[in-house]
């Protein structure tokens, strides 16, 4: 099967499994594993934040952030399609006990003239106290689309005159990286908090870290405790991380040219209405009228592709490190046995 449903189904490279392998592990609990301590290092510096946490899951350092930036009752302001909303298990409520401000953003980006006006108030009691602005980066849901150093710095600047944390969660960061190519340390300037995703386009089996203060970090800590997070010898799932820093990143400008590849073969595919714009990983689709993402993923699966529904007549591809030229090119002929067979 040619697997484009996630970037998370990559599998570690042998090189990966050998540097997991051979990984000094300790008791993360009580701060002794040399591998988890090295890769909170490494990513913190790499950012240029204080301190890092790593994580089992992009949705733990997410709601950690959240949880640790507001108060019961409090509102964090974010896209109505980012990834916290939709497809966290509703933890913004149950985690943070706070309330959430969606705003309809371009493909999940947001600006300062569409937060502006709904930014509450702080004197009256009668509205949730706004605390925190939360961006993704790439948007997932958006189609793996990104914001420019001179957008985010013109949201930092609007949460500075209010009095706004600005998190950012950065699940596909390197993505975006490789393709403005901004230096790391440019986020860690903008944000207060930032999320990255190693189990992605960086292909380690499991893992996310969580950046930022010192002070912010201990406390994240003592609720990722809460939350079940503490865990023990994950230094062996540290190394697939530190493995990943130092050599996946540049690579993601091949997912990225695979992925133009794929939009361009779908778009000359008579069932398919729309491509959206292909700027890194993620390729969406719209289907014709009639046609329903249901039927077209079935017909997928038996022609040994797989993708997902994305809303109602998307589709989403997504390319990844365990995709190969010769499946790019097998896609193309599949996709129109496909076509043909409908």
């Amino acid at each position: 099967m040619i697997d484009l449903r996630s970037d998370t189904v990559t599998r570690p490279t042998p090189a990966m499994l050998a540097a997991m392998m051979a990984a000094p592990v300790g008791d993360d609990v009580f701060g002794e594993d040399p591998t988890v301590n090295a890769l909170e290092e490494k990513a913190a510096r790499l950012f240029g934040m204080e301190a890092a946490l790593f994580c089992p899951s992009g949705t733990m350092t997410n709601q950690l952030a959240i949880r640790t930036h507001v108060r019961p009752g409090d509102e964090v302001i974010c896209d109505q399609i980012s990834h916290v909303y939709l497809y966290e298990g509703g933890g913004i409520a149950v985690n943070a006990l706070a309330s959430v401000a969606l705003l309809a953003g371009e493909r999940g980006k947001i600006t300062p003239e569409l937060i502006a006006p709904a930014i509450n108030n702080p004197a009256d009691v009668h509205r949730p106290v706004s605390r925190l602005v939360s961006l993704e980066n790439t948007v997932n849901k958006g189609g793996g689309c990104y914001y420019t150093l001179p957008e985010l710095a013109a949201i930092r600047q609007l949460c500075d005159a209010h009095g706004l944390a600005l998190h950012l969660d950065g699940a596909r960061i390197f993505n975006a990286l490789v393709e403005t190519g901004d230096a790391p340390e440019a986020y860690g300037r903008l944000f207060d908090s930032i999320s990255i995703c190693l189990s992605k386009g960086l292909g380690c089996p499991v893992g996310s870290l969580l950046l930022g203060s010192g002070t912010f970090i201990t406390q994240a800590k003592r609720f990722r405790k809460l939350m079940g997070g503490g865990w023990r010898q994950a230094g062996f799932l540290a190394a697939a991380g530190l493995y990943a820093l130092d050599h996946n990143i540049e690579r993601l400008k091949v997912d990225h040219a695979r992925a133009r590849q794929i939009g361009q073969i779908l778009a000359n595919q008579p069932e398919v209405a729309e491509v959206l714009p292909v700027e890194t990983n993620i390729v969406i689709i719209r289907l014709v009228d009639g046609l329903t993402n249901t039927e077209y993923i079935a017909k997928l699966k038996e022609q040994g592709i797989l993708a997902v529904a994305f809303g109602p007549q998307l589709v989403r591809f997504v390319t990844h490190l365990d995709l190969t030229d010769d499946d790019v090119t097998a896609f193309e002929q599949l996709v129109s046995n496909q076509l043909m067979a409908m």
